[in-house]
């Protein structure tokens, strides 16, 4: 993958002066915050934690931590890496003007198979097939949330069964969500944003046969290489879950980095002579809610409980 010719924003000595105090202490320099956002449905909110990043943290590119894994140059104290979920299109719509006047880097992992299309995400039209009285043999009486719980531990034949039963049965069909488009893909690109695979359709690969893996991460690299003339070398492993077969194919096709879903830290020492797996990169999802405090122990180097993750206040 090509990155964009990106210089991040540089902090003066008087500004650092300025705000040492604001700056958390405690993280180590070995230890990198990768933040994963999903929807960006409170513009607001995004713009204050961000602006908020600026002043305690710094910013990172995808290339600056794929080359610090490989024994390149360390990352900076304190650093940061901004990641975008599932291909939401708010990251084109709302992230990136945010992102292009603050010259912040980050990484947009995209569906590949929902690229130019009003398909909804496999999980919001089972929600809502749930809540108009679809049913499914497999789910008996789940509420929506519970049967996409439910179904993402299935084994993806019958995740796709249900799915099917739901359609069926429901009183209505799911309404269409506008995806991200290729000319979304570019401007992404172009404006500072790396694209990364998260495969062709999202399905859980743990729970898929060996035909549909491949599927899923060849059928999303191809996809995503076609719209944008290079290839993508960091992935995203749907639902968090790493998956043996799926690491083997990304090491296959070249790809530099792969990121779980795991709410954590982390940590870009070695451990002995063994080095941090480039495949199994931590993240730590985050959100409106994020309550200030939280947000700043994350950027600071701690980790936060689980549950405490997403606050009720707004950074």
């Amino acid at each position: 993958m090509r990155e964009p010719n990106l210089t991040i924003l540089p902090r003066p000595d008087e500004r650092q002066g300025r705000l040492g105090a604001d700056r958390p202490r405690g993280r180590s320099a070995r230890r990198l915050a990768v933040l994963t956002f999903r929807d960006l449905d409170d513009p607001g909110a995004f713009r204050a934690q961000l602006d908020r990043l600026l002043r305690i943290a710094t910013p990172v590119a995808l290339s600056q931590v794929q080359n610090a894994l490989t024994g390149g140059a360390p990352l900076p104290s304190h650093a940061v890496l901004l990641t975008f979920e599932h291909g939401h299109r708010s990251a084109a719509t709302t992230a990136l003007p945010l992102l292009a006047a603050r010259r912040v880097p980050a990484l947009a992992f995209v569906v590949a198979g929902l690229v130019d299309s009003e398909r909804p995400y496999w999980w919001d039209e089972a929600r809502f097939l749930v809540a108009e009285g679809g049913y499914s043999r497999r789910l008996p009486g789940r509420s929506p949330a519970g049967a996409v719980a439910a179904m993402a531990a299935l084994p993806d034949p019958d995740r796709r069964s249900c799915l099917e039963e739901l359609r069926v049965t429901a009183r209505r069909t799911a309404p269409g969500r506008a995806q991200l488009t290729a000319e979304d893909l570019r401007a992404l690109r172009d404006g500072g944003v790396a694209i990364g695979n998260h495969s062709l359709g999202h399905a859980r690969l743990d729970r898929c046969d060996d035909y549909v893996v491949r599927e899923e991460v060849v059928g999303g690299h191809r996809i995503l290489t076609e719209l944008l003339g290079e290839e993508p070398s960091a992935f995203a492993h749907p639902h968090g879950v790493a998956d043996g077969r799926a690491e083997a194919l990304l090491r296959g096709y070249g790809y530099r980095s792969a990121f779980l879903g795991d709410d954590q830290l982390f940590d870009l020492r070695a451990v002995g002579a063994v080095r941090p797996d480039p495949l199994r990169i931590s993240r730590l999802g985050v959100d409106a809610g994020t309550s200030r405090g939280i947000f700043d122990s994350v950027l600071a180097g701690w980790t936060p409980g689980l549950r405490r993750l997403r606050g009720a206040v707004a950074v």
